[in-house]
């Protein structure tokens, strides 16, 4: 259960194992098995958000994907954006996000806690989360174990005025 900030307790009592900051590899000889992230801290990413990295190449040996869980704070939002080269597929955990979209951020949709999003790679976007008393929680993957380095900021873009949104 996550608090009105998107915040797991840090260590809740049905959620027995190792310490929180600990990563557990089982399985296999010579280290090649199920690799367990269990991330406490988070990290402001490129995008400017609170995200807690889940699975990466860095800390699991991904050599494919990226996993993380990422908070927008209440009112928020990510500085507008792209990832040059992977896709990114979104489950919204908590709240509601209107993310604007398109080559000057014309277009725009709102989802709600519940909803799945797929991103094309490279897609200039700006999610902002529409409620002024919660945090909106979202889990990410990416097709990049690597994907802050794959970050573009878009600073130049003038937002057009977004088109109405997709229900």
């Amino acid at each position: 259960m996550l608090d009105r900030h998107g915040q797991v307790p840090e260590r809740a009592p049905s959620l027995p194992g190792p310490h929180p900051r600990r990563r557990s590899r089982t399985g296999w000889p010579g280290g090649s098995g199920i690799i367990t992230v269990r991330p406490s801290n988070s990290i402001v990413s490129r995008q400017r958000l609170g995200q807690f990295v889940g699975i990466s190449g860095a800390n699991s040996g991904a050599k494919g994907l990226s996993l993380n869980r990422v908070v927008i704070p209440p009112g928020g939002s990510a500085a507008a954006h792209r990832h040059l080269g992977s896709e990114s597929a979104i489950y919204l955990v908590q709240g509601t996000v209107r993310t604007r979209y398109g080559e000057r951020l014309e277009h725009a949709v709102v989802n709600r806690a519940g909803d799945f999003l797929f991103i094309p790679a490279g897609v200039p976007h700006q999610p902002t989360n529409l409620s002024s008393s919660e945090a909106a929680v979202a889990i990410v993957a990416r097709n990049d174990p690597d994907e802050q380095e794959h970050v573009e900021l878009i600073d130049a873009v003038t937002p057009a005025a977004p088109s109405a949104p997709s229900p």
